[in-house]
């Protein structure tokens, strides 16, 4: 009897370590890859390489809207300042009326459009930013642009004192993360969004001082 005891003790011991013993999780990161491969496939000109980060994208992915370390968030703005390449004839600056257009153009890198040059791509400004005093609609998501150039005290954008805003403003637009590792504005030069004509027009809207970003 006490034999039988003790094996039913036993059992209700092994029962319950049973019991408390956690059910094993799931590969998170794996299932959400499955999906992923699942959900999407490639389609006219948007292809599932996109899917794809870089070490910046999977890092701020990772951080998941938090503040990065500041020697992580260094390392990778070093890394993407070093992929920004200059204009091949040393001019920064193209047609601020051409700019314009573009930085209302929204259209480009949709499924839909064709496998063309970049200058097929808009470059979408107005979505995030304001740009002239004229706009009675614009985003909120990034600063204002309105007075960029005029705030910034470049008068002649040629000049010696306005070459680091010219710079600046150069490298921002082609690789935005350059300066802020986790920025969600697109990298308009790295990731061949826009072509080198493309940006020169971008930067005299932004620049030139008879711009109406200026005026």
């Amino acid at each position: 009897m006490r034999h039988k005891k003790l094996l039913t003790a036993g059992a209700v011991a092994v029962a319950l370590v049973g019991c408390a013993t956690p059910a094993p999780q799931p590969d998170v990161d794996a299932l959400f890859r499955q999906m992923m491969a699942a959900s999407f496939s490639d389609k006219g000109i948007a292809k599932v390489d996109r899917l794809q980060q870089d070490a910046t994208d999977a890092a701020c992915s990772q951080a998941a809207g938090a503040p990065l370390p500041e020697a992580q968030a260094q390392a990778l703005q070093a890394a993407n300042l070093k992929t920004v390449r200059l204009p091949a004839d040393g001019q920064y600056l193209g047609d601020w009326k051409a700019g314009e257009k573009l930085a209302q153009d929204g259209k480009g890198m949709s499924w839909s459009d064709k496998s063309t040059a970049p200058s097929a791509n808009g470059g979408s400004c107005y979505n995030c930013h304001q740009i002239s005093a004229a706009e009675i609609s614009y985003g909120t998501i990034g600063p204002s642009l309105y007075h960029y150039g005029k705030t910034r005290g470049v008068t002649d954008p040629a000049s010696p004192t306005a070459q680091p805003v010219v710079a600046y403003t150069w490298a921002k637009l082609y690789n935005a993360k350059a300066y802020n590792a986790c920025s969600t504005m697109p990298r308009f030069g790295h990731a061949g969004i826009l072509d080198e004509a493309q940006l020169k027009n971008l930067m005299a809207l932004l620049l030139d001082p008879k711009s109406p970003v200026n005026q």
